[in-house]
């Protein structure tokens, strides 16, 4: 293993950006209780002071309590980063509480967007995306966009974004209006970017935002404990790590992967890392955390340079082939603009 002084940024449409960004959604929603505020503004800062430029919320985390934590933690760091949010699914009040729904209507996308604005404090985001594309109602890509970019015509976002979508719903999307980047899960053990959305990017110069790059504390020191999962924990949802014969199948690929890391000299989570870096110019993962120590475990693996070999066994051990169940249940993956694997 070897690092290197300064890693090369990579391009998000107009921007450039520290290879690793921080996905935000940790601190306020998915993974159970969140941390004390006090805690979620130090890692934000670390993450600032470690070189971050992509920092990624949205409208649903939190029911916009992460939009407003981000907004004013970083408000004073505003024109030093790139801020990127999502619309089109949020929180929606009902008399039984408040529920996540998947709205692409036109006018859902502007107030979603609004609102946004109004939480993190700014009268511009960097990235928008489209946080579903709404095929269940369903909602015309086309429509979605279309707002989209009359957003950006009026100067309340700077590039356009979409997140869990197929190859043929980014390019049906990028003839109405150039995509800056689409925002699909991606790591070793989730390859559906692969089957076509992946190369799409690169063909039409968007860059891929990776979430879940260490699939979801999987491919870490210190994986879950799924006995212990806090009961609004997503994982409870998801068969890889809920079936007992998939989770004991995985453990064990999981042991195999951490004395690779080992081997390599660096952590899981790094090796994990690095092997995404290596997937194109045009990936830029955002792992989520919420301990400083794992902050800088990840930011790490920018200035990582592991050997072909290490990356290539890395691939060829955890991969769609050797994972067991799928990633979501079924609820989830009807929601999802999938090309297939799951």
């Amino acid at each position: 293993m070897s690092t290197a002084t300064r890693p090369a940024p990579r391009r998000i449409g107009p921007f450039s950006v520290f290879p690793i960004g921080l996905g935000c959604m940790n601190f306020s929603h998915a993974y159970g209780a969140p941390p004390p505020a006090a805690q979620a503004e130090h890692v934000l800062l670390a993450a600032l002071d470690g070189g971050v430029t992509l920092f990624d919320t949205a409208a649903l985390y939190g029911f916009g309590a992460n939009e407003s934590l981000v907004g004013r933690v970083l408000r004073a760091h505003r024109e030093t980063i790139v801020l990127a949010s999502k619309g089109g699914m949020a929180g929606v009040a009902f008399a039984q509480g408040t529920r996540r729904v998947i709205d692409g209507r036109p006018e859902a996308i502007r107030r979603d967007c609004e609102d946004s604005l109004r939480r993190l404090g700014t009268d511009v985001i960097d990235l928008y995306y489209l946080h579903r594309f709404d095929k269940l109602r369903p909602v015309p890509i086309e429509d979605s966009v279309g707002e989209m970019a009359l957003l950006k015509a009026e100067g309340k976002v700077r590039a356009l974004g979409l997140s869990e979508v197929s190859a043929p719903t980014l390019r049906r999307a990028h003839a109405v209006h150039p995509i800056a980047a689409v925002q699909n899960e991606y790591s070793l053990w989730t390859r559906n970017a692969e089957i076509a959305v992946l190369a799409a990017c690169r063909e039409l110069g968007a860059a891929f935002v990776a979430f879940s790059p260490v699939a979801r504390g999987f491919l870490t020191a210190e994986p879950p404990d799924v006995a212990a999962l806090d009961a609004k924990d997503i994982r409870r949802s998801m068969p890889r790590f809920m079936e007992p014969g998939y989770w004991a199948a995985n453990l064990r690929l999981r042991e195999a992967f951490a004395a690779l890391a080992t081997e390599a000299g660096c952590t899981p989570a790094q090796l994990a890392l690095a092997w995404l870096l290596a997937q194109g110019e045009h990936v830029v993962p955002i792992p989520g955390t919420t301990q400083p120590e794992h902050l800088h475990d990840n930011l790490g693996a920018a200035t990582l340079q592991l050997p072909a070999a290490v990356l290539q066994r890395a691939g060829a051990l955890i991969n769609q082939q050797t994972v067991a169940g799928p990633r979501y249940g079924a609820q989830a993956s009807s929601e999802v603009d999938s090309e297939g694997f799951d």
